[in-house]
């Protein structure tokens, strides 16, 4: 009976290490397939990232649709005039004896006007409560000015032609007083030589007018604005 004990608890040892081993066996592919399932539900962070963070857009500055300005220049007595359609200005400068064309634009309330034909001849001014205000500089000197808006019949007027082979060319400015009634002025030329210029119909500024013998008809700036630029 002594020697029956050992074996048995040897063949007992025996049969428990193969259960386990069986045990080990069928339990280890079981953890490895959930491994394995939790991985591919996991969602790939680095594709999450870059989706979520949109390039950010530039935004255009605004430009004014349409817009007229009109005022007297501190320290000369000149008037000038400004007109903006959808971001494209013009601008005219004019004290009756001397005078500048300007052309530029305006973009975020910032007006930028250069001449026309006169060298170093600018305008910079500045677009907000209903006025232009800054500065313009004609022929070396410069000034300053407050531009309200006005409407029509107030406002820039040109008119051209072509005359015994010259340009002839006029421009005027109407502004009206708040007394009642408009002051304008303006100056013509035919070729390089100053002609007198005849007064608008300040009721009718668009009806024609008789320049150093030619009868023309003066444009408002809606018909010359792109031509200009």
């Amino acid at each position: 009976m002594s020697r029956l004990g050992p074996v048995i608890t040897l063949a007992a040892g025996a049969v428990l290490a193969v259960g386990l081993g069986v045990a080990s066996t069928i339990a280890t592919p079981a953890a490895e397939e959930t491994a394995a399932g939790t991985a591919a539900q996991a969602p790939p962070t680095e594709e999450s990232s870059a989706a979520a963070s949109p390039s950010p857009s530039k935004t255009e500055p605004k430009k004014i649709a349409k817009a007229d300005y009109g005022g007297r220049v501190k320290g000369n007595g000149a008037l000038i005039a400004i007109s903006i359609r959808n971001g494209k200005a013009v601008g005219y400068f004019c004290d009756g004896r001397s005078e500048a064309w300007f052309k530029g634009s305006e973009s975020g309330g910032e007006l930028q006007l250069k001449g026309v034909a006169n060298a170093g001849a600018k305008v910079t001014a500045e677009l907000g409560g209903g006025r232009a205000e800054g500065w313009v500089s004609v022929g070396g000197e410069k000034w300053d000015f407050v531009a309200p808006t006005v409407v029509k019949p107030s406002g820039l007027y040109r008119a051209t032609a072509l005359v015994r082979g010259a340009r002839l060319r006029a421009g005027w400015i109407v502004i009206k007083n708040p007394d009642g009634g408009y002051y304008q002025v303006g100056a013509a030329a035919l070729g390089e030589q100053q002609v007198a210029i005849p007064r608008l119909d300040s009721e009718r500024p668009t009806a024609p007018v008789t320049v150093d013998g030619t009868t023309v008809s003066p444009e408002d700036v809606d018909g010359f604005i792109e031509e200009m630029q």
